[in-house]
């Protein structure tokens, strides 16, 4: 009994707060912002961003801290939710940070192959700082490759990314990297539910992360293959872990030689048929378009706590990266319109049969 009390609190809570989200005139709104701090101004005076941005100073705020309070405010909603959902915390807590932490590590990457000076303005929202495995004021303080040898010692990533950091003066293969951090990410979250999740609410679980798996790799196999002239194998290299797609799909895919060649075999699946129809300006953006109307259905219709609850953070991280998307547009001097385009919103993410998709490399 109270199992199933627990179930209808967690169903109703994560509903409600989904129900606080930015709506259209939120986003007409933020779209005539002009500055980063204007738009944590109207977060922080009109919407359920309010308190996340409490105390923030508008003329000094950038984009790194403003994203890391609204991504606190997810971590805040995530525990409150978790209360009635202890398995959920159990299995995903560590998944989030993971990702966050793996992001770092690419950045940190990134910035030393390139020679970029340390930036000494960091915040970290505190779920981070105090979940995370990594000394990440080290982490994004450090000045070679020594330094963040001794960052990631003791850690899974001392293993993982060891090969990479055997030559100090060598570039670090980036690329290569992030295949094997994003894949060792995904395939333990999906051990993880396999192993504690069961039927439906397994299923839906699924669902969610292997649909963006499978698109990912279609997304990946793209633009090694077409875009960045790559052979076989080297494309092989670039895949996730595989959602739903069989190993002779996606070998069909990677032996396309053109974009339809390769949109030949994903118009052959129910969920390719649907990714096919996906507006978009940009390619990367087909996997974060079709999660989002997945979780959209799942936050309505799903009977299972865990399968809301997911849905919830899924359609948040959505919400925090458009905010983003607004704020990196401004920046890049792009017209209301054009910033719009990139948005994830509802109701504005499928063409109707036959229309073209607008869209850039």
């Amino acid at each position: 009994m109270f199992a199933a009390l627990s179930s209808n609190v967690i169903l109703a809570k994560a509903r409600t707060m989904y129900g606080r989200r930015l709506k259209e005139a939120d986003y007409s709104e933020l779209l005539k912002c002009r500055s980063v701090g204007e738009v944590a101004g109207y977060l922080k005076n009109h919407t359920v961003y309010g308190k996340a941005c409490a105390g923030i100073a508008e003329s000094e705020v950038h984009r790194g801290e403003l994203e890391s309070r609204l991504k606190q405010k997810l971590m805040d909603d995530y525990a409150s939710l978790c209360k009635y959902e202890a398995q959920v915390d159990k299995t995903f807590s560590r998944s989030f940070i993971q990702h966050d932490e793996i992001q770092l590590l690419l950045d940190t990457v990134m910035r030393l192959n390139a020679k970029n000076p340390v930036k000494e303005d960091h915040y970290f929202p505190p779920y981070l700082l105090h979940g995370s495995q990594l000394n990440l004021n080290a982490l994004v303080r450090a000045k070679n490759v020594e330094d963040l040898k001794n960052v990631i010692q003791g850690t899974p990533y001392e293993e993982l990314m060891g090969p990479f950091l055997e030559d100090e003066n060598a570039q670090i293969d980036y690329t290569e990297l992030e295949n094997v951090l994003y894949r060792y990410h995904y395939s333990g979250l999906m051990r993880t539910i396999s192993k504690h999740f069961f039927g439906n609410a397994k299923k839906q679980l699924l669902s969610i992360y292997q649909s963006k798996l499978d698109l990912s790799n279609y997304v990946r196999i793209v633009r090694m293959k077409i875009q960045y002239g790559t052979d076989v194998e080297t494309a092989k290299k670039a895949l996730l872990p595989t959602g739903t797609f069989s190993k002779e799909t996606l070998e069909k895919m990677l032996q396309g030689n053109t974009e339809e060649e390769i949109q030949s075999v994903l118009e052959h699946m129910e969920l390719g048929r649907k990714a096919l129809r996906v507006r978009h300006v940009y390619l990367d953006e087909i996997p974060d378009r079709m999660n989002y109307e997945l979780c959209r259905h799942y936050i309505d219709f799903s009977i299972y706590p865990a399968v809301v609850l997911i849905s919830y953070i899924f359609l948040s991280q959505t919400e925090i990266s458009n905010i983003v998307t607004i704020i990196e547009g401004k920046r890049y001097g792009l017209e209301a319109e054009e910033i719009k385009k990139l948005l994830i919103l509802e109701g504005l993410n499928f063409n109707k049969v036959g229309q073209t998709t607008q869209k850039r490399a």
